[in-house]
Order: structure tokens, then sequence, then C-alpha cells
């Protein structure tokens, strides 16, 4: 064993795979991103599964990448989830205190409580998370361990998920060999990867703008108070180019990736770009002033579209450290000073950060590798509890194959043994 322990995101989007390795030290507490893997994906739309073949190759292919960087042999991964089917609401939960004094079991016992909420079998619970606690009909309390009372409330955010949806993740993972510790929010992964306490300790808005969805949250009191998801992102941008211009996806796509402005007052030098003919047609030049008009209508629609989720929140007025928008679209030249103008309060891109300046940092430095990182991030904090569910998974598979009951085929087992041993080979 080498002291280290590896912690792996994979942002599942619907343009793009991406994997991420972060390396702790067990000694220093040191992380580092030691690999990362990037696959192009059609397999998804709006951030659901729409063909689990295509999606679990590209997993495969993203997984080997951040595999053959890190030197390290990747088994467990947090995955993100995000789409339209995603949906946010508050409960609250009542317990009482049976000594004077709150203690850490009576709020384990209410956040049990808060996860018995009704929902229809057709949703799972991706988090719960709490709000604010009262004390005897005192609110307001943030922290109520220690405090005397005889009665504890809370109110919580629960954030909701289709089952089906997330079953497909689960069964693209399992054909690439992975085991999926968690399935974590991708706005709440990206926060831990662009923002820092003080921004959502004042408050702060977060809109991560992918491929098939922009992701919409607000922080307040570092806790997230609202999420929110829209059907409208970077791929809408391409397929306006490509409407427009009757170019192949991937030619507007790096259009857009090179040369493309989400505001016209960002164009420095109005230059020229070649636009490649289809079926042997010659190549035309387009001025980025032409191909600004074209993006920045659809850019203007998502920040819109962000605004107004942001006012029926209801802590639009309540962002006192402004937005920070990342994501691969917020690379747009120009929509930094888009967003800004169309919020008006200040507005960041943001990158990722939380691990050293060495290793990869530079590659991973990227609004688009923004949810990949923080879900690494995410599994380096939550890594005990994934590693006991790990472990009782384990002996329960152990125990079952021993009783002959729940017996899966030769090829499965050997497949879960693999899984078990590369775990132990990575520590």
């Amino acid at each position: 064993m080498n002291g280290s322990s590896i912690h792996v995101g994979l942002d599942i989007g619907t343009t793009k795979v991406c994997s991420v390795v972060a390396s702790t030290d067990a000694i220093t507490g040191r992380l580092d991103i030691v690999g990362a893997g990037l696959s192009d994906c059609d397999g998804l739309k709006r951030g659901v599964v729409t063909n689990i073949g295509k999606t679990a190759e590209a997993i495969r292919i993203a997984t080997d990448k951040a595999e053959q960087q890190s030197g390290f042999t990747i088994g467990r991964v947090v995955i993100g989830v995000s789409g339209d089917h995603v949906a946010a609401f508050s409960t609250r939960a009542i317990v009482t205190i049976s000594s004077t004094e709150i203690t850490q079991t009576d709020i384990n016992r209410l956040h049990h409580e808060l996860r018995q909420v009704r929902i229809t079998p057709d949703r799972r619970i991706l988090h719960v998370i709490p709000q604010d606690y009262v004390i005897d009909g005192q609110d307001g309390i943030t922290d109520p361990l220690g405090m005397s009372g005889k009665r504890l409330e809370a109110n919580a955010l629960v954030i909701t998920a289709s089952v089906t949806a997330v079953d497909n993740i689960f069964r693209c993972a399992e054909r690439a060999n992975l085991h999926i510790d968690a399935v974590v929010l991708q706005s709440l992964a990206s926060a831990y990867a662009v923002l820092d306490d003080a921004e959502k300790e004042v408050g702060v808005a977060l809109i991560d703008i992918g491929g098939g969805t922009t992701d919409v949250a607000v922080f307040r009191g570092n806790i997230l108070r609202f999420t929110s998801i829209i059907s409208v992102a970077g791929q809408k941008v391409t397929d306006d180019i490509v409407a427009v211009l009757g170019i192949r996806n991937t030619d507007a796509e790096r259009i857009k990736r090179e040369h493309g402005h989400a505001d016209s007052q960002s164009i420095m030098r109005d230059e020229f770009v070649q636009v490649p003919g289809v079926a042997g047609r010659n190549p035309t030049d387009l001025s980025k002033s032409i191909l600004c008009q074209i993006i920045e209508p659809r850019v203007e629609e998502i920040f819109e579209l962000a605004m107004q989720r942001l006012l029926e929140s209801g802590w639009a007025h309540q962002l006192s450290a402004g937005a920070v928008i990342t994501g691969g679209c917020s690379m747009l030249r120009g929509a930094d000073s888009l967003a800004q103008r169309m919020f008006r309060i200040p507005v960041n891109i943001g990158i990722p950060r939380g691990f050293s300046s060495d290793g990869l940092a530079k590659e991973v430095s990227s609004p688009m590798y923004a949810t990949a990182v923080g879900l690494a991030l995410y599994s380096v904090k939550h890594a005990r509890d994934f590693d006991d569910r790990f472990e009782e998974a384990s002996l329960s598979h152990a125990r079952n194959g021993e009783n002959g009951v729940g017996r899966q085929s030769d090829d499965a087992s050997r497949g879960f043994i693999r899984k078990i041993v590369n775990w132990f080979e990575n520590l």
C-alpha cells in the first residue's frame, strides 16, 4: 500500500463523459488530481439515458483514459445526475427529546424522520438537506447540538429523481464494470469544485450550463436553499449554428468552441471564420459578429430562464456574492459579461479548485470539468460512509453466495470479485 487512496468523479453528460481521479495522502491529507479522461457521448438527451450501449462505451473510454493517466485501476465512482426529472420540495419533521440536552443521536433520529417523507414509487430520494432547526418553537437555529429543549423540529429540502432514470445510469456503470458509491445532484457537486465557503455563506447563485441541461442552485448560510433544472443548454447553441449554417454538428461545435462569442461587446477584432462545406461544396467565410448573432439570442434565453427560476425561488435579492457560471457553455467568450448585464449582479466564471497546484491541476482547471472534479471532492468528503456501505454490501454478497441465495452467474461473480480486488490494489 502506498498510503494514498483514490476518489473518482464521473460526469455523464449529454455531449461528453468526464472522469476525474483524485488522490489523497493518508498522512498529510494532500489532495491531487492524478488522472482525467474525456470522451464524446450521444447516449443521453437532456440528462436522461436514451442508449445504454453508447453511454456505457463512452464511460469505458473516459475511465480507461483516466486509468492510463493516473496509473490506478478504477472500480468505484461517484456519479452526477441532472435532467428535468429531478425535482425538489420542502418537508418538516419533529422528534421529542428524552433528556434535557440535545445529543447527536437526537439529531440523527430527526434526520431519519426527515427521510421518511412519502414519495411515489417512481421517485427516488437523492438528498435531504436540513434548512434550519426549531427547538420548542424557537426557530432560526443552525446547529442544535448541546442545546436544551424538549421538542426538536427541522425544515428540509428534499431532492428526488426518477427511479427509471437513475436505474439506467446504474446499468450503464455496471456494463463498464464500475460500482457506484453515490448518485449526486450535479449542481451540488459543481458547488464543491467552484464555490468557496464565503460565497455560500453570504448568498450566491450557481448556474451550471452543460450540454443538455442548465442547473440553477442557490446557496446561503452554507446550505443549498434552492435548485432547479432547465432543459435548454449548450447543445441548443450548437443546434442553432447547425440550422443556420447548414453544417455538421461536429463542425458547429468546433466553430462555437474556437470562435464563438456570447456577447457582441466582447469581440475585439471582427475576423472571418472559415465554415466547411457539406458534400463537396466550397467552404465559406463568416464573420465573428454574424456568428455571435446566432449564438447570443440562445445564451440570452438560457440566462433569462435562469433569472426567472431565481425570482420564483424567492432568493434572488439575497445573493450578496452574486452569481457564478460554470460548465462548458460558460467558456463562450463574453458569457460572463452578458450574464452580468442581464442579472445586474456581479458574475464570475467558476473554475474548479480545492486541490493542490501540482499533478493535473492545469488540465482540469476548466469549467467543463467542474462537475467531475466536484464529484471527486464529494467522494473525498464522504469516503468513510462509502467505505462502510461498500464493506457491508461485500459481506452481504458473500453471505448470500454461501447460502445459495441470490447467487449470480459465474461471469457476474467474477466481475464483482475483480472490483473488490481492484479496490484493494489501489490502496
